[in-house]
């Protein structure tokens, strides 16, 4: 047992590791954070840090791109050696794959170690031979969920797949048309069934909120669609509808509804973008956000002790020791509140 006058980080990490234990968190699940655990605890957060790390070290848990430290799924106990059978294949290949699928890692979560063997059953869970351009651009979607689009590559693809590089080439003329069908797979993937909602803010509302999960689903989608250059999709087009038909209903000219449909769906993509981008930060860095935004403390500190930025100093004095948790989720929904509460006096301007 930990001895509770022991190190505040230890007794914490041992509450976490009792509520892992009796099921309380399962694996999958968000442990808290640095900051929840600096605020929860009284701690500071080079304090709450080591909590985490100690529970890393013992491979309790375990940081999960896109969703922070989660539980790690147990380890599958080891039976008792026994002699071979010469009946039974000696290839683990060939005897198949017996792990229990809790304790897979997701597919958006794979890391390098975990992709299928060139001898084991395809990812795809369909016979050899059905290959077809839908199976290629799921793979491809994959493989730029787990890895990022920059990790994307014909050759990345085959591999998951099992088939030769040049294989893909039969469904597709290249990584550029493959990355277009992607895009118009990934914005299909949520509608919009049933009849329009009653009013234009709920319209616009509903519209916003499935391109944001859209793009939390997939946030590699942040980085293909400029506004000089929009990409020429249906299934884009179809978000877009439901933003043009809302505000089409108040009356508005036509190149006011395109603004106000461009700053909508910028809205969505200028949060969406550092999703993906703070996932390769902390690739390149080895830091997670809140370590990275620790070790910046300092020179951050420094800064405002100058006295020359008086409003920036005394924010971060307000903020004291839990910090600011920057959440992306919190943020669309105010960000969409202020442009439609702003949009609702425009309208009713007489």
């Amino acid at each position: 047992m930990t001895d509770p006058t022991g190190p505040p980080y230890l007794r914490i990490a041992a509450e976490i590791r009792r509520s892992i234990a009796d099921g309380r968190l399962r694996p999958g699940d968000r442990v808290p954070s640095t900051r929840q655990i600096a605020r929860e605890h009284g701690v500071a957060l080079a304090t709450a840090t080591k909590v985490l790390n100690r529970l890393r070290d013992e491979g309790l848990v375990h940081a999960r791109p896109r969703a922070g430290t989660v539980v790690a799924a147990p380890a599958e106990p080891r039976e008792p050696a026994e002699p071979p059978d010469p009946a039974q294949p000696s290839d683990p290949a060939e005897a198949g794959d017996h792990t229990p699928a809790s304790a897979r890692a997701p597919a958006r979560a794979r890391e390098p170690g975990d992709q299928p063997r060139r001898r084991g059953p395809r990812p795809s869970g369909q016979p050899d031979g059905e290959l077809s351009r839908d199976r290629v651009v799921r793979a491809a979607i994959e493989l730029a969920d787990a890895e990022g689009l920059d990790a994307l590559s014909m050759r990345g693809v085959a591999a998951r797949l099992g088939v030769a590089t040049m294989t893909i080439y039969r469904y597709v003329a290249g990584k550029e048309e493959l990355v277009l069908l992607m895009a118009d797979a990934a914005f299909g993937e949520l509608g919009y069934p049933g009849e329009p909602r009653a009013g234009w803010r709920a319209q616009v509302e509903r519209a916003a909120r499935t391109l944001w999960a859209v793009h939390r689903r997939h946030p590699w989608l942040a980085q293909l669609n400029s506004l000089f250059r929009p990409l020429p999709l249906s299934n884009l087009l179809a978000h877009g509808e439901q933003l043009l038909a809302a505000l089409e209903s108040l009356g508005l000219d036509e190149t006011t509804r395109m603004d106000l449909q461009v700053v909508i769906y910028s809205h969505v993509q200028g949060l969406a973008v550092h999703l993906e981008r703070e996932v390769l930060a902390e690739a390149a860095t080895g830091l997670s956000e809140e370590q990275w935004m620790e070790s910046q403390g300092p020179a951050l500190g420094s800064i405002a002790a100058t006295g020359a930025y008086p409003a920036f100093s005394r924010l971060m004095a307000a903020f004291g020791r839990d910090g600011y948790d920057l959440d992306l989720d919190r943020l669309f929904e105010l960000g969409l509140r202020t442009l439609l509460d702003g949009l609702t006096v425009l309208v009713e301007e007489p």
